[in-house]
Formats: structure tokens, C-alpha cells, sequence
């Protein structure tokens, strides 16, 4: 690791002290170019450039958090188990090579290191390389890192400016915190998946991972602000994320529903509890999903595309709340207009309002407008040429990383563990032979 970062210039609390990053305003710029030494990052480095995060995770959210944060520049390194792996390496296929589609979606960009952090020389593997790194990132039930000795209280001693990310479903403390959980569980528990669904039908589950993308989310915006504050006071902290408080969190106005109101919103199926006319409304030859909920939209509607000036003084259709009362009458008027003409027609008539094609998942991935923007990249594998997904991040001025693709398992234990940690090839090939790494 080069001293190419600010985020990683000072070593220790004196160095801090010397560069007085607690105002950047504050420094010239002589004595900021002091600071750095005798490297200075490019204008044009992704912002995380020199940064190290060792990803202990596996699944979903501990893994694209570290995805994202290596999109964003930061040198990522996985840490797997050499036999296993991160267990979505053996999902159900498809598969590229002997590693699932699943496994595909969330380790971009990484490198991968096998090794049984169990055993004693494993062990100081992992110590030493935490001793080299700014973030780690692990989803382990709580207690199972203190017991390999790895927790926060224990490696924060091997590296005082390490920011650790620990993704829990409950928690670390609280009655359930010793409990297992994945997404759609606490989509169930959280009250979600009852919001979901038609009205007179069960309850179902969001089809994405929807807990686990936005815990990942949250941690890394969390990492992003521990970085800066370290560059301040020169030491890390522990970052604790747990779905369950994700979701609560993610409730947002229809959890206000009810703590304002004390009843739960209606559930909607496509439609929205409260906003109308927002809707899947079907036409002469396809679907088109509707979302014009205000009063202005609805107006422009009404004049602009369904040629009806009248509907929009309509007593019933009035206001918001007057749409939501009347719902079925207002529905079944656009249902009889929309199903006179094809999609097409009406889609070039709402160009300048919310609204678009229900489209497949095929559709949509091969659309023109999804390679116009270029979020799926084609990249080499050791299997051969293999397309994944790219950062949805535009940063004008310190471009993202191009993607690489996801690693083989332990494809870069040699390479990690010589350039990094020094060790020689007769030690690694005995390491190698004792089974502590792959």
C-alpha cells in the first residue's frame, strides 16, 4: 500500500497531530503536499484509490458493500474459506465455470485469498493482513469473529486505524440478536411483505434482495464517513449494520402511515395506496405502468393523452384524495381509452410523463438504452469472455473502476500473500500443504 491516499497518510495519533486534518481549510497547500510525502494521488484516481478492504463476507449485503466500495477505487481482497469459498460460489446454476450467476452479482472487481483463518498460521494470515488495511467488512453471526479472535476489540489492537463493518441480521445487542436471518425473512418480519401483493391476495416477497442491497448501501455511505473522519483523528471505529434496523428504516411513508395515522396503508397490488392514478394499465397489445400522481400530472394527462380536459375538473377525480376515493370509476375511464390503441401509440403520447412499457427481464437487460448507458460490461475470465454488471456511479472528475471480473477461489492467494505479506514460495508451499490455504 503506497501513501497515495490522504485517507491513509497518517500512520499513528502524532502523525495526526502534525498534519492537522481536523480542518483542511485550514492547511496551505505546502503543508498538505508535505503531508502526503513524495507521492501525490492523480486528479483522476477513483476516489478510494490506496484504499484496502479485506471482505470477509459472503452472500449479498457484505459482499456488494465491498463490491461498491471497490468500484469507487478501493483495493478489495476476499477472504474465503479454501474449501468451501463464499458459499454462493455453488448456487444453482447458471454458472461460469464452477462459480454460480449468484456468486457473479456481487464480487466484481475483488481478488480472492483461500485460506482456514482457524488454524494458527491462517490466523496470522489474517492478522497480517488486517495489520495492512483501512476497511474490513464481515457478516458473520455476532460472536463468531470473537471467537476466531478477529472481532473489532481484538484486531483494533493489530491496527487502531482499521474501519470494521459488521452486518448482522438483528444486531449485536437486543434480545434476537443471536438469531439467523436472510432477507426475505426479515421482509416478513419488518412488516414489508405484508404491504405487498394484491389486496385480496397473501402477501409476497420482493424479488430482489431489497434488505440486503440497502444494508449495503448504508454501509457504505458509513465507510465513506469513517474514512473521513480517520483522516481528522487518525483512527478507525466499528461500523454496525443490521437488517432488521434496514428495514425499519426502509419503511418510510408508509411506516409514517401508520405511526401518524395508527392503521396500516391498504395494500395497493401495482397500484399505490394513497397516489392515483399510479397504476399497470393494460392496452390494445401490452401493459403500461402509470404514474401520474399529483395534481398537475394528472391534469396533463388527462388534456395532453387521453384527450379528456373534463376528467381533470371532474368533482370525483378533482383532487388526489377525490382520485383515491373514486378509484374504480377512474380506472375502468382510462382502462376504456388506453385499450382503443396499441402500446406504441401511447407511449410516444406520454413521452413527457412518468410512465413506460412493462417490460422482461430480457427486454430490459438487451435493451438500446441499457448499453447507451453502459451498465453491462463484457470482461475476461478465466473461462472466457463473461458480461456482468457495471457501477451505476458517475463521478465526472475521478471516473469509477473498470470492472474486472469476479475472482476464481484463492485465485490470488500466492500473489497476496508474497507481494503483501512477504512471504517466500517455500513458505507458501507449505501452507499449502498443511491445507491453510488454496
Amino acid at each position: 500500500m503506497g501513501p497515495g491516499s490522504p485517507l491513509r497518510v497518517a500512520r499513528d495519533d502524532e502523525e495526526v497531530r502534525n498534519c492537522h486534518f481536523r480542518s483542511a481549510a485550514a492547511e496551505s497547500a505546502q503543508e498538505y503536499t508535505a503531508a502526503l510525502g513524495n507521492h501525490m494521488p492523480s486528479d483522476t484516481d477513483p476516489p478510494l484509490d490506496g484504499i484496502r478492504v479485506l471482505d470477509f463476507s459472503r452472500i449479498i449485503a457484505g459482499p456488494l458493500c465491498a463490491q461498491q466500495l471497490g468500484d469507487l477505487g478501493a483495493d478489495v481482497i476476499k477472504v474465503e474459506n479454501p474449501v468451501t469459498g463464499d458459499e454462493t460460489r455453488r448456487q444453482a446454476e447458471p454458472r461460469v465455470g464452477e462459480d454460480s450467476h449468484f456468486f457473479l452479482a456481487f464480487n466484481r472487481t475483488k481478488k480472492s485469498i483461500a485460506v482456514d483463518v482457524r488454524a494458527g498460521d491462517g490466523k496470522a494470515i489474517a492478522e497480517g493482513l488486517i495489520a495492512e488495511a483501512d476497511v474490513l467488512v464481515e457478516n458473520f453471526r455476532p460472536g463468531v469473529m470473537q471467537r476466531l479472535g478477529l472481532d473489532y476489540a481484538s484486531v483494533a489492537e493489530i491496527n487502531p486505524r482499521l474501519i470494521y463493518v459488521s452486518f448482522s441480521a438483528y444486531g449485536e445487542t437486543g434480545s434476537l440478536s443471536d438469531r439467523p436471518g436472510f432477507d426475505p425473512v426479515i421482509q416478513a418480519e419488518s412488516g414489508i411483505m405484508s404491504m405487498t401483493g394484491e389486496p385480496d391476495g397473501p402477501p409476497l416477497r420482493h424479488p430482489i434482495a431489497i434488505i440486503d442491497t440497502l444494508a449495503a448501501l448504508h454501509a457504505a455511505g458509513a465507510v465513506m464517513a469513517a474514512l473521513i473522519k480517520r483522516a481528522q483523528s487518525g483512527r478507525g471505529q466499528h461500523v454496525e449494520v443490521a437488517l432488521y434496523d434496514v428495514a425499519i428504516a426502509a419503511l418510510g411513508n408508509p411506516g409514517l402511515y401508520y405511526l401518524t395515522g395508527g392503521e396500516a396503508p391498504p395494500r395497493a397490488g401495482n397500484s399505490h395506496p394513497v397516489s392515483t392514478p399510479v397504476n399497470l394499465f393494460p392496452t390494445k397489445t401490452g401493459p403500461i405502468y402509470l404514474a401520474t400522481a399529483t395534481d398537475r400530472l394528472f391534469r396533463k394527462l388527462c388534456e395532453d393523452v387521453l384527450e379528456r380536459p373534463d376528467l381533470a375538473d371532474d368533482p370525483r377525480f378533482a383532487t388526489t384524495n377525490d382520485r383515491f376515493q373514486n378509484r374504480p370509476a377512474l380506472f375502468e375511464i382510462i382502462i376504456e381509452i388506453f385499450t382503443a390503441q396499441p402500446r406504441e401509440y401511447w407511449l410516444a403520447k406520454m413521452y413527457h410523463l412518468p410512465s413506460g412499457a412493462m417490460q422482461t427481464l430480457a427486454e430490459a437487460l438487451e435493451s438500446d438504452f441499457v448499453m447507451e448507458r453502459g451498465m453491462i460490461k463484457t470482461v475476461e475470465h478465466p473461462t472466457g469472455p463473461v458480461r456482468i454488471f457495471a457501477s451505476p456511479i458517475r463521478l465526472s472528475e475521478t471516473p469509477v473502476r473498470k470492472p474486472t471480473a469476479p475472482p476464481l477461489l484463492g485465485e490470488h492467494t500466492d500473489e497476496l500473500l508474497g507481494e503483501l505479506l512477504g512471504y517466500d514460495d517455500d513458505r507458501i508451499a507449505r501452507l499449502r500443504a498443511d491445507g491453510v490455504i488454496r
